[in-house]
């Protein structure tokens, strides 16, 4: 085996290249390979390379103030077709589920009168907005993206970490991490049968299009941006211009009539979809913010007359919430009668006094998360924290359980990632990008694999220091059947509650059997 491999130890965790010292996994015989001819100094070449295709390329992220090319590991991820064939299956059945549960919420609310979830849960989340209750889309759609993010644990099962809704981000790291790969490493893919990323924009485009007003025969779609300031800015223009679409900010448009308007040098333009990438509250400061000068007056009313979609719904933060997280296994049995593909994490919901003061001892073994936090933040993994720490956060749960869950630490499972010119192992989780037409949920083949690339460290968000691996799917006929049917694209331009009061003795057990 070459020497970058030689004194790669993997660590307790799960290994997804290696079983054993010296043991590759089959899915990545092929991989090896192709690496054994590499010596530890072409391969930290190789990533100086990448960092300055990315910097090129504008593919950076603000730390601490400070733009860096967003850190691109340079072994990939590689998943199997049987195996990506369980993570559809699973992600397919999970955005199903949400899309059924949104509906539900903003409309007859039957899932709380059959007790499934309590009212409580509901009408105690951040995430739900009564400003657009009783608001149907024009093709019922209310998840066009979703990020579902998934977690291999210490025996190597697939879980679901959390649900991302509401403004999913990471997938223009996607497309320019192969990109970028495939012109460090042309040989790797001449001799790999690795499944194409590129379709993601046309199917995208063509999901924003099925959303469009009952008569919009050529849908006029805007990609909504808070402005260059924002730290996704580059994955709104890229989207933007290889959907072919209009790259905007709230100031560009304007409502009369209860239609939205775009302004050009030609005059006004109507416009029937708008893909925003910014957060409810700023979208609209008539009926949510009213300081907001980003967003764009009018809006809600215009959606809520049926002339102009809202993609991704207004109002999905609720689905976002990590208690209804909680709740999503239960879901799934609700409205489809079935058993979910992937389970979730064993989580501990804090509404049920004995959950919570045995929760509040076992603080140090825990992972506590805020049920509204966004990349990362304010998540405490107990046995990672000191005293203060813990000694703090046990106020905040106490006075707030409402806001919290806990988890059971999991051992993300690991890869080897580029340090120096060694490799060494780093925790790893993936997220697959689902794009949902109304008729059909379509995963964008591997998605983002996101690395913690500080040594021990379980939090891999790129606004807490994390990278990311290029996710390879590897094709099959079935694959390429799929790829066949990709549609035409043009662009113009260019646990039920209280279980652990039967489960004191095995706290860990999941609540998803």
């Amino acid at each position: 085996m070459a020497d970058i491999f030689d004194g790669y130890q993997p660590a307790e965790a799960w290994d997804e290249m290696f079983s054993g010292p010296g043991e590759p996994r089959p899915a990545y015989d092929g991989l090896i390979s192709a690496l054994q001819p590499m010596d530890p100094a072409e391969l930290r070449y190789r990533a100086d390379q990448l960092a300055r295709v990315f910097t090129d390329r504008g593919v950076t992220f603000d730390l601490g103030g400070e733009e860096r090319p967003f850190p691109l590991d340079l072994v990939p991820r590689v998943i199997d077709a049987v195996e990506w064939d369980l993570i559809v299956r699973g992600v397919r059945q999970r955005v199903r589920a949400l899309e059924a549960f949104l509906a539900d919420v903003y409309s007859d609310r039957q899932v709380f009168a059959d007790g499934v979830v309590p009212w409580r849960v509901l009408f105690t989340s951040s995430g739900f907005h009564r400003q657009v209750a009783g608001l149907v889309p024009p093709n019922g759609v209310r998840v066009h993206v979703a990020g579902i993010d998934l977690i291999r644990d210490e025996y190597g099962a697939l879980r679901v970490l959390e649900d991302n809704v509401r403004v999913p981000s990471g997938v223009s790291y996607v497309i320019e991490n192969r990109l970028a790969m495939t012109r460090t490493f042309p040989g790797l893919f001449a001799e790999q049968r690795v499944t194409p990323v590129d379709e993601y924009p046309a199917r995208l485009l063509a999901a924003l299009r099925a959303a469009a007003p009952e008569g919009a025969h050529e849908p006029v779609i805007v990609v909504l941006t808070p402005g260059v300031n924002n730290a996704a800015y580059f994955e709104h223009a890229l989207l933007a211009r290889l959907m072919g679409a209009e790259l905007v900010e709230g100031r560009d448009l304007f409502c009369t009539g209860n239609r939205v308007y775009l302004r050009t040098t030609h005059g006004r333009r109507l416009v029937d979809v708008i893909y925003r990438r910014m957060d409810d509250d700023f979208l609209d400061p008539v009926l949510f913010r009213p300081d907001s000068v980003i967003g764009c007056p009018g809006l809600i009313n215009a959606a809520r007359s049926g002339h102009v979609t809202i993609a991704n719904g207004v109002g999905n933060g609720v689905a976002d919430d990590k208690l209804i997280y909680t709740y999503v296994p239960d879901l799934i049995r609700y409205y489809f009668n079935e058993e979910p593909v992937l389970p979730n994490v064993e989580s501990y919901r804090l509404d049920n006094p004995d959950v919570r003061t045995w929760v509040l001892s076992q603080l140090g073994h825990l992972v506590l998360k805020p049920v509204d936090g966004a990349g990362g933040k304010g998540i405490v993994i107990g046995p990672h924290a000191d005293e203060e720490t813990l000694t703090e956060l046990h106020g905040m749960v106490a006075a707030n359980p409402r806001g919290w869950i806990a988890q059971r630490p999991v051992g993300l499972s690991t890869s080897p990632v580029l340090i120096g010119e060694r490799l060494e192992p780093r925790h790893i989780d993936l997220r697959p990008f689902a794009v949902n037409d109304g008729n059909d949920v379509w995963l964008l083949p591997g998605g983002l694999t996101r690395v913690a690339l500080p040594k021990g460290a379980l939090v891999v968000n790129s606004s807490q220091g994390g990278g990311s691996k290029d996710t390879w799917v590897m094709s099959t006929d079935a694959h390429s059947a799929e790829r066949a049917d990709a549609p035409d694209f043009t662009p113009a331009a260019v646990a039920p509650s209280g279980m652990l009061a039967d489960r004191q003795s095995d706290p860990f057990q999941s609540q998803d059997q």
